[in-house]
């Protein structure tokens, strides 16, 4: 497996200016996979530079139909090196391979879309009170800087990078400080797919280097971010200096609500998963639970049973379900959260504790007894944690579930119809299921309210979000 190690600037591999190199851990085995070179100011430099030129030089201005069809050209390039991709994904962050590959192939799916969605796009005729006529273009911003995590580095990376450029823009593009690899790979594979040199660079090494002169660039037109909602703000903040765009994807605390009268059953034996998969390092992760009293022993009972016929292990097998955290460092932010919850006299009816041998594996915890005010009941842990409460009375319970600063995704389980309406409307969230856990679709807006971000991933909605919108007013 080739193990790209460069930083990706118009069109070709080079060092890093500096000769900066970050080592990356497998965090199943803990041993140093590669060491990559970590970019400085100078190559952030050269990078918006090459960006704003391929921009003015052509691809703004390419024919929609050819700009669809490179873009369908990186997809089926993507989607031929699934395997490889996901091999990538699973040494560098411990994802178990069935769900990188299906990650990658995400990913692929992506390009796909939005190169139809280009054909699809485009501005209005308005009837204006001055008569004569009246039309919007929707043209492209110029350089998009795109900030991606390290919980699904692939297919955020082309939640972001596919719909900027299906737009006419530009993208810079820096992964997370542990998991560039599969961002790395991807724009190479787009380039040999015909995308033109420059349209598409990465830059891997710290926010606080890259990150920071991205967003304070002045050719910098949009931020696009997924991170931490206190990482977020710092981004808002440097933004404001050029009043430059941004879309922020932050942090959540989704609730998953199981009425009584719901499919319990189903619901307890298929939410783990909703909070568990990728470990729980998932904003969308389901990690505070409300059941009705009348089933709460029950679902309890059931829902535990499920948590511990996950399979944790080597995440290079078919078999494996959880594989480790990412980094010991995520492990330990999790621990604090565990160590909090015992000295409050949580119950842990399983989990809560690390396997034996080598690896950043932490159990699957399950938590009962958990106080309103405390820390695993109010911030976002990232980890394999879950907290579950009963509840009596709809309108408390959804006080409580909208009592949380954070409104990003969330389950709603019942048969009654007019109920998951009237609950649906009433959460704060800006994605919910109804009896089911699927966050996110290609094809629908992906985003939270307050502190969980503005603006939206995915859908025609991640297109309109990297244009600016220009009314002609022409006087019959």
């Amino acid at each position: 497996m080739k193990i790209p190690t460069g930083l990706f600037v118009d069109g070709t591999w080079r060092e890093a200016t500096g000769g900066g190199r970050t080592p990356l851990v497998n965090p199943a085995t803990e041993e140093v996979l590669a060491h990559v070179s970590a970019a400085s100011v100078a190559d952030v430099e050269a990078a918006v530079a090459s960006a704003q030129a391929a921009w003015e030089s052509g691809w703004r201005d390419l024919a929609p139909g050819r700009r669809a069809a490179v873009l369908y050209q990186v997809a089926l390039s993507l989607r031929a090196n699934v395997d490889e991709l996901g091999r990538l994904e699973q040494s560098q962050v411990g994802k178990p391979i069935a769900d990188a590959r299906d990650e990658a192939g995400l990913a692929a799916r992506v390009f796909e879309y939005y190169a139809g969605a280009i054909s699809q796009f485009g501005g209005q005729t308005l009837p204006v009170g001055r008569g004569g006529f009246d039309f919007t273009l929707k043209q492209s911003m110029g350089v998009v800087a795109a900030i991606v995590p390290w919980n699904f580095p692939l297919p955020i990376a082309a939640w972001k990078a596919a719909p900027a450029l299906a737009a006419g823009n530009a993208v810079v593009l820096k992964p997370a400080s542990i998991s560039p690899l599969t961002a790395l790979r991807m724009a190479e594979l787009a380039t040999e797919a015909g995308l033109p040199p420059g349209v598409l660079q990465v830059l891997p090494g710290s926010g606080g280097v890259v990150g920071d002169a991205l967003v304070t660039h002045p050719k910098v037109r949009k931020v696009s971010f997924t991170g931490s909602t206190e990482v977020g703000r710092h981004i808002m903040r440097l933004a404001a200096g050029n009043l430059t765009r941004v879309s922020l994807e932050l942090g959540g605390k989704s609730p998953n609500i199981v009425f009584a009268d719901a499919d319990w059953e189903k619901a307890a034996d298929s939410s783990p998963m909703s909070v568990f998969a990728n470990t729980g390092q998932d904003c969308c992760a389901r990690s505070r639970m409300f059941v009705e009293r009348p089933v709460f022993e029950r679902f309890v009972e059931r829902f535990v049973a499920a948590t511990r016929r996950l399979v944790v292990g080597d995440p290079s097998l078919e078999s494996t379900q959880l594989g480790p955290m990412a980094s010991a460092a995520q492990r330990d932010v999790v621990e604090s959260f565990l160590a909090d919850a015992r000295s409050r006299g949580s119950t842990f009816a399983c989990g809560g504790s690390r396997p034996g041998g080598r690896g950043f594996y932490l159990e699957p915890t399950v938590l009962l007894g958990v106080g309103s005010s405390d820390r695993c009941w109010r911030e976002e842990i990232f980890g394999p944690v879950v907290a579950i409460v009963p509840f009596d009375d709809e309108a408390a319970m959804l006080r409580e579930v909208n009592d949380s600063p954070y409104g990003l995704s969330g389950s709603i389980w019942t048969r009654d119809l007019s109920r998951a309406l009237r609950v649906s409307r009433a959460v704060e969230s800006g994605v919910l299921s109804i009896n089911c856990h699927n966050s996110v679709h290609v094809e629908a807006p992906f985003g939270g309210f307050k502190t969980s971000g503005l603006g939206r991933d995915l859908g025609m909605a991640a297109m309109e979000g990297y244009t600016e919108t220009k009314n002609v007013f022409v006087n019959a």
